[in-house]
């Protein structure tokens, strides 16, 4: 049975497992061990997942199969960089999906779950963050219409990484006219 539906502070025990894992399963061949250790120790564990969760500027977003998470999206409305010039905005955080579901939709249901999010929240703008060695997922953002805007560099433990802004405006109205892609 599928299901896809906003995280509980019960369920951040069982997305901290799943987020490591899906983080080390996607980059770990790219990185070195210390600083997977060191990035996965800063950014994931019980009490980091329930705070995230308890955030009031954000959601988490599951997406189960039978009970178990396939993939989950962090979004949070507070962020910013210089890059996005637009008054309204909405960060995709994190959008992770377990290689066994790769290419069955669960990241299309959760892209456009995260669209829907900003739709209501009245973002003009959807962005987010990506490694620039990563062309899979720069491929799937620029197929639901994110385009480039700038970069950002990403401290992966000791590594300074540098990822691509990716931005797409959000309904009719969508802020994007302020932000030219690069």
């Amino acid at each position: 049975m599928t299901e896809l539906r906003e995280a509980t502070t019960t369920d951040a025990e069982a997305i901290a497992g799943f987020a490591e894992y899906a983080f080390r399963d996607a980059f770990a061949s790219s990185n070195s061990m210390e600083d997977m250790d060191l990035y996965c120790r800063k950014s994931f564990g019980k009490d980091i997942q329930q705070s995230e969760i308890e955030h009031p500027h954000s959601s988490t977003l599951l997406y189960l199969e039978n009970g178990k998470i396939a993939g989950y999206a962090y979004l949070r409305v507070d962020t910013h960089l210089n890059c996005i010039d637009a008054a309204s905005s909405m960060e995709i955080q994190r959008l992770y999906v377990h290689s066994q579901w790769h290419g069955r939709g669960v990241a299309q249901a959760l892209m456009e779950a995260c669209i829907e999010q900003a739709e209501s929240a009245g973002a003009g703008v959807l962005w987010l963050c990506v490694w620039e060695e990563n062309p899979r997922a720069i491929a799937f953002y620029r197929k639901h219409g994110f385009h480039p805007v700038g970069g950002n560099t990403f401290m992966l433990g000791t590594d300074l990484q540098q990822d691509l802004v990716m931005l797409r405006p959000i309904g009719p109205g969508g802020e994007s006219a302020t932000t030219s892609p690069v």
